[in-house]
């Protein structure tokens, strides 16, 4: 079978693939299958393999006309794709098979012309990556930081007690409740109850946030909660509106925070001896902590404004895919089903991801542009690297790193750090007002 072919682009990293299969190719096609029927269909009237080809026609239909498409369609596009000087670029994306523009129409007397819409990764011409400018405030650890560390291990290391049925819930009680929404004329509304759900008060690590609304109350208790919420809520779910709720407390226990002294940094790791050593490793790893994050911060600083000359139009099927990879994580890792706030979900991880996927283009064309490999010995100095930073045995950092897609992981993890350091050499950054520690990293995690 001979095909032609023509491409032409569109908008949005689209393509249309107009494909044309000669006339001749058809009919022999068709003749082809008309045989293969021949063969096999009884007729009543006629020997197997006997029936005139008319008769054959008018039994099939437009079943065999259906047939005989499908196998050219099957055959042509299997013959285009399957040609390795078939451009890359203009090969589709994995997750976006090909459609057809409109329905094909056999004709036996004509060629058969027929289009393919489908996404192809988008074309990057890069833009100014040399000579910018970025600023990254001046972060400096304190004693204050020290301080919350310890505050953190304090808590990691409490003991927790049941306190008495009689007392009543206080600040950084520790509560085991059961809650559910109710209707307005407050009538339980199913599929609402949470049953066992455990937090310290004060924290605000609940959906509804009703912290201070069950100080007060006792283990065995429950109570019927109203609350409004601002229009501004973080949940944009509650956003400017008021629900009722019911919540039960079944458990009450009382965090008993080890006193901070000598034993207390034995206890959190066998190497420090003293309080004053547990001091000084909590800097030691807040500062390698800080150097990583502001490292990070300064090369996608860079990333943004390489991006601003660097416009990517980003096909919606790539979008999508990469919006639903994430939902599916998030559903996984959280044991919750994605119901009826799938689409919101979807819109509100729309921006974020948009940027990402505009990032990571720029990042694997400077990769490619500038020809940046991973060598055998690079690679095997970055996993002593991993082996002495966590402290487990290199034979055993090289046994999980010998699976082929952890190796190919490994690589473009290594291209991509000489990437970063390329640029922070070609650009420049330039230390900008004080910041405290905490507030640098509540900025970077938003």
């Amino acid at each position: 079978m001979t095909v032609s072919k023509e491409i032409s682009l569109l908008e949005h990293s689209a393509l249309k693939l107009t494909i044309t299969v000669g006339k001749d190719d058809v009919l022999s096609e068709y003749d082809k299958a008309l045989a293969g029927y021949g063969k096999t269909v009884q007729i009543s009237g006629f020997r197997k393999g006997k029936a005139p080809k008319k008769v054959l026609e008018r039994k099939l239909g437009d079943a065999l006309k259906e047939d005989v498409l499908a196998r050219i369609i099957d055959r042509s596009v299997s013959l285009i794709f399957d040609d390795e000087s078939f451009p890359a670029e203009k090969r589709p994306l994995p997750y976006c098979a090909p459609k057809a523009e409109a329905k094909p129409v056999l004709n036996l007397g004509s060629d058969l012309v027929y289009s393919l819409l489908y996404d192809v990764l988008p074309t990057v011409v890069l833009g100014q990556w040399k000579g910018l400018k970025v600023e990254v405030p001046n972060v400096r650890i304190s004693d204050e930081d020290i301080a919350h560390e310890l505050e953190i291990l304090r808590d990691r290391n409490a003991v927790v007690a049941d306190l008495e049925d009689d007392t009543p819930a206080s600040l950084n009680d520790v509560v085991t409740v059961n809650y559910s929404e109710l209707s307005e004329n407050g009538e339980l509304i199913p599929g609402t109850e949470r049953q066992d759900f455990v937090f310290t008060i004060g924290t605000g690590r609940n959906v509804f946030k009703f912290d201070d609304e069950i100080i007060g109350m006792k283990k065995g208790e429950s109570k019927d909660i109203e609350k409004t919420y601002p229009a501004n809520f973080e949940d944009a779910d509650l956003a400017g509106k008021t629900k009722k709720l019911r919540v039960s407390i079944t458990a009450l226990k009382k965090k008993i925070l080890p006193d901070l002294d000598d034993e207390f940094a034995q206890d959190v790791d066998e190497k420090y001896k003293t309080l004053n050593d547990l001091k000084k490793g909590i800097r030691k790893n807040l500062e390698k902590e800080l150097e990583r994050r502001l490292k990070s911060v300064k090369t996608n600083k860079i990333l943004e404004k390489i991006m601003e000359t660097t416009p990517v139009d980003l096909p919606e099927s790539m979008i999508r895919f990469q919006i639903e990879s994430q939902l599916r994580n998030i559903s996984h890792n959280m044991n919750v089903p994605l119901d009826e706030s799938y689409e919101k979900l979807m819109e509100a991880l729309r921006p974020n991801t948009i940027r990402i996927l505009h990032s990571r283009l720029i990042v694997e064309n400077l990769i490619k542009e500038l020809g940046l490999e991973a060598s055998d010995e690079e690679q095997e100095a970055f996993l002593q690297h991993l082996a002495d930073e966590e402290g487990i045995p290199l034979e055993e950092i090289k046994g999980y790193y010998a699976k082929d897609e952890v190796k190919e992981a490994l690589k473009n993890d290594i291209k991509e750090r000489k990437l970063f350091d390329i640029l922070l050499a070609e650009n420049r950054v330039s230390i900008g007002a004080p910041q405290s520690y905490q507030q640098f990293f509540v900025e970077v995690n938003r």
